[in-house]
């Protein structure tokens, strides 16, 4: 047993950690972007201040550390010696497309049914990524353990919402955040794909909020144009501070998913993410939020779900 294998369980245990850590991060920036739109009366232009601020907070980074701005130099030589494909720039707009697709369809079909929608996309593209390999990801095979862990995570989302589920909804609304949450995925493996180009996390954060803001910076012209500015920004600090939350869920992909996976990875991020939420909803309660058996009992089966996913048998070696 060669020492890189003897440390795996190790890797793989800090990994998962560190990724339901993430997920707290994105149930708390979900919280913040939230009530910055309902400031704002505007989703779209609330989400390309939650990516520019990060953008920018980044760049302001990047000037005081030199192994960043020498990270981005990598990603340069690695698309002019064609060993990285240019398309793992574009990976912010995946994220875009996510907080986009928020806006236009959670406010008519629910949040509810747009956490459902989104989980499952999420869980469907794991899955094809990580059987597929990206970069030099290499492949992992499905196994069963695998397998269930991911409906078990789509069964826990589902029964975590299940008491806000409208019936009258849109239905086929629901392609879109789905469509999101595939590429979702697809972003989490392109961005450690920069990472591992540029050996430096910050670098491919950088790149990633950069791509995402261009194309929110359009969305959100398009939809001021529309429907105009809003009437007041917010004075209260903390509404800004969604951009340095998406830092950590952005940045700790980038780090994780090279390590486990991206279904590994979104499992645990997804663990951590409804039981943050949960807490959220108790501590510090929004509107009609309230927390019900079916909340705690979706966020616990969550959990399971990350164990029955991360589970090998002694010996056997992960494809």
């Amino acid at each position: 047993m060669t020492h890189e294998h003897a440390l795996r369980p190790f890797v793989t245990t800090a990994s998962v950690i560190g990724a339901v850590i993430v997920g707290g991060f994105m149930a708390a920036q979900s919280r913040v972007n939230g009530e910055l739109a309902h400031e704002l009366g505007d989703g779209i232009l609330a989400a390309l201040i939650s990516f520019g601020s990060g953008a920018v907070a980044c760049a302001l980074a990047l000037i005081v550390w030199r192994p960043g701005r020498r990270g981005l130099g990598r990603i340069r030589d690695a698309l002019r010696d064609k060993r990285m494909s240019p398309w793992f720039l574009v990976g912010g707009a995946a994220g875009a497309l996510m907080v986009t697709s928020q806006g236009l369809t959670a406010a008519v079909v629910g949040v509810a049914l747009f956490s459902v929608a989104l989980v499952g996309g999420q869980t469907v593209g794991s899955l094809i990524v990580d059987r597929r390999g990206i970069g030099t990801m290499p492949p992992k095979a499905l196994t069963a353990p695998r397998l269930a862990g991911a409906l078990l995570a789509v069964v826990a989302v589902v029964w975590g919402v299940s008491g806000r589920l409208a019936g009258d909804a849109p239905w086929w609304l629901l392609a879109l955040p789905f469509v999101a949450g595939i590429a979702t995925s697809w972003q989490q493996a392109a961005n450690g794909q920069l990472r591992g180009a540029a050996g430096s996390v910050l670098s491919a954060t950088f790149v990633s909020f950069v791509a995402g803001t261009i194309v929110l910076a359009v969305a959100a012209a398009v939809d001021v144009a529309i429907v105009g500015p809003p009437a007041a920004f917010p004075t209260d600090a903390w509404l800004y501070s969604g951009g340095l939350l998406g830092i950590v869920f952005i940045a700790g992909a980038a780090a994780i998913v090279p390590l486990v996976g991206v279904l590994l990875y979104t499992l645990a991020a997804i663990a951590g993410q409804l039981t943050v939420a949960v807490l959220l909803d108790v501590l510090l309660p929004v509107g009609d939020a309230h927390v019900d058996v079916a909340t705690i009992g979706g966020a616990a089966l969550a959990v399971v779900a990350v164990g029955i996913a991360s589970f090998r048998r002694p010996g056997h070696r992960r494809a």
